[in-house]
């Protein structure tokens, strides 16, 4: 690390966040190190930092910004799902039923934005700014509220169900049931409709909650070389003035600008 500082004629005084993440990103697209190498590197620059930060030989707060990668101890067991099972899984909800039209909806939430179940499950149609193309995401967990470029791709899909799929009358909640007793979608429901689908394409072991979804999002972005700061942005665990600007990024690096929709 100190040789890639002095390379850059960067002293340790004058360190910031981007420099920290532009290191970790230049170890990983040098492509000899394996992630579990990469994220022992992240972990003991945040040592580091934690130590420099006291002796004041650097700026305050680096060593909160670090967040090593995460890795597998058995790298022949992928933690998300493989980028084509991915895209198997979108193909396998492009039918006309109404359940069909919900679950692509649900489904490109969770692989657009590595969101949670409990934040997909918050949605409601007031959280749609069709006239920015924004989409405010309430985080329980964290206990903040995020606004995401709304893609077109995903837009579509939504209003694809809402115009032609959601059952009318039954409150502003986004997603609900398919039949009887209509009401908002329950806390397992989005767990089950992933391992269904999962299931429908054949891929019955190995994770396959939502989570599957959200780390195979993360794991996207690390693939294209996306820094740690930015994936860790996305995934909503960092301030959030700091994931404003990685949607930012995020959607101008991988959407298409939306034509003007209203429900």
């Amino acid at each position: 690390f100190f040789c890639w500082l002095t390379a850059k004629g960067v002293p340790l005084s004058a360190v910031r966040m981007i420099d920290i993440d532009d290191a970790v990103a230049a170890a990983h697209k040098h492509g000899t190190w394996s992630r579990r190498t990469i994220h022992s590197y992240a972990q003991r620059l945040k040592l580091f930092f934690q130590f420099a930060e006291a002796c004041d030989w650097c700026r305050a707060g680096l060593a909160a910004g670090i967040m090593p990668p995460r890795f597998m101890a058995d790298e022949t067991v992928p933690q998300g799902l493989k980028r084509e099972d991915v895209l198997r899984l979108l193909t396998s909800v492009q039918g006309d039923r109404p359940v069909d039209k919900r679950d692509r909806a649900i489904l490109m939430l969770f692989i657009a934005y590595g969101l949670r179940a409990g934040e997909v499950r918050g949605l409601r149609l007031d959280d749609l700014d069709w006239k920015n193309e924004m989409l405010r995401v309430r985080c329980p967990k964290p206990g903040r509220t995020h606004l995401w470029p709304l893609s077109h791709e995903v837009g579509h899909a939504i209003l694809r169900y809402i115009r032609e799929a959601r059952p009318l009358g039954f409150g502003r909640s986004l997603f609900l049931t398919s039949y009887a007793p209509i009401r908002p979608l329950g806390r397992t429901a989005f767990g089950k409709i992933v391992r269904d689908r999962l299931a429908s394409i054949g891929i019955v072991s190995g994770r396959r909650g939502t989570h599957a979804l959200r780390h195979s999002a993360a794991q996207h972005l690390l693939d294209q070389g996306m820094s740690m700061k930015v994936i860790g942005d996305f995934l909503g665990h960092r301030d959030p003035s700091s994931t404003t600007m990685s949607c930012t990024r995020i959607g101008t690096a991988s959407t298409r600008r939306m034509s003007r929709m209203k429900p």
